[in-house]
């Protein structure tokens, strides 16, 4: 059984357990999650039927049909071509099912047209979102998936490694320049791709969380914020390192870069299965607050990372959910100071049975 059929039988189980008749998915990471489909989404009719009981069907242009039996395990391919009407022919194939009634889950991305459509081929049906049964199984990672966040993670770290040895020679480049060519590095080291645009905030735009890129030109002693992440295999990496490639910071920058390296080691040492995600977040808070900087301390301390850069579990404040073993997520604590600079650290960590594994291993430091 591939990792694909696990997880769709897996899926078929929760659909049991919510009472729910079936999931519909649609070009979206859910799909790639399932099937191992992975496609845009696009003006034609593509589904993926995954009702309780029995195996799921796609229903498919035919144009798509020998793709997808190539690349998906998902032995039933219904196809309509562009003469046919697809909503008729959504209506047959929902009368295959059994689909009447009932409750049918819908991709929580899949564009408004295509719920409609749904909608009106089952009046009699109650909606609700594919994420109830599906946003559980893919916040806890199986071996494949682990596989490629640890590469992942190499490759980032390969990229940054190569960023600080620039040293000196980033000054006088601007920060679009220098996002520029930590692509390429992410390219040369085997990324296939980048979940985000990477974020270089140099100086004062470093306290803009998400500032991305400018013209602005990196200077001596500025402190700058390197946030990016590359993809393998579907999975992206997800880290940041505040770095000064030449001169002195400004004077506070020290001490806050020391604090916020005091909270991401408190936080990555306080994980373990059970833990609620709003005391890792609690853990990194306190000590920034009790440097006197708990109100420049602007977001939550980190996400889970999966097919979607930004996934469950949320390591936000008043969180209850339990850590699970396979939960992957961020913990990025920062310090922002408006018009001066910011500091944020960032790994990505593993729920492993006694506590946390790192899935980043370079240096934190401020100085190349």
């Amino acid at each position: 059984m591939t990792p694909f059929e696990r997880r769709t039988r897996a899926c078929q189980d929760r659909l049991a357990a919510d009472g729910a008749d079936a999931v519909v998915l649609f070009p979206s990471r859910n799909l790639l999650y399932l099937a191992g489909f992975d496609e845009e989404p696009a003006e034609r009719h593509l589904f993926l039927f995954v009702p309780r009981e029995g195996d799921p069907v796609f229903f498919v242009p035919n144009l798509y049909e020998t793709q997808i039996r190539a690349e998906s395990w998902v032995a039933d391919v219904r196809t309509w071509s562009d003469d046919d009407d697809p909503v008729a022919a959504v209506r047959e194939l929902v009368s295959d099912l059994g689909l009447a009634g009932g409750r049918v889950l819908v991709d929580d991305t899949m564009w408004a047209r295509f719920t409609q459509d749904l909608r009106a081929v089952l009046p009699d049906a109650e909606f609700g979102l594919a994420s109830d049964v599906v946003a559980p199984l893919r916040a806890t990672k199986d071996d494949a998936e682990l596989d490629a966040l640890r590469r992942a993670g190499q490759v980032a770290d390969a990229a940054v490694e190569r960023v600080r040895a620039m040293g000196s020679d980033v000054l006088g480049m601007t920060e679009t320049e220098l996002a520029a060519e930590i692509e390429r590095l992410l390219a040369d080291e085997g990324g296939e791709g980048i979940p985000f645009g990477p974020i270089v905030g140099s100086g004062p735009n470093g306290a803009m969380p998400h500032h991305t890129d400018s013209d602005r030109i990196i200077e001596s002693g500025d402190p700058v914020v390197l946030d990016f992440g590359t993809r393998v295999d579907h999975y992206p990496s997800d880290q940041t390192r505040t770095i000064v490639f030449a001169g002195d910071p400004p004077a506070e920058f020290e001490r806050v870069h020391e604090v916020v390296q005091e909270a991401r080691t408190a936080a990555v040492e306080a994980v373990e299965p059970g833990v609620p995600a709003g005391d890792i977040d609690a853990t990194a808070r306190e000590v920034i607050e009790d440097a006197g900087y708990g109100d420049r301390f602007i977001h939550r301390t980190g996400h889970g990372v999966g097919l979607d850069v930004h996934e469950d579990p949320y390591i936000v404040a008043g969180s209850d959910r339990q850590l699970e073993v396979g939960n992957v997520f961020s913990i990025e604590p920062g310090i922002y100071l408006p018009d001066e600079f910011g500091v944020r650290i960032e790994d990505l960590v593993v729920v492993t049975e006694d506590g946390a594994e790192l899935l980043n291993d370079t240096d934190r430091g401020w100085r190349v």
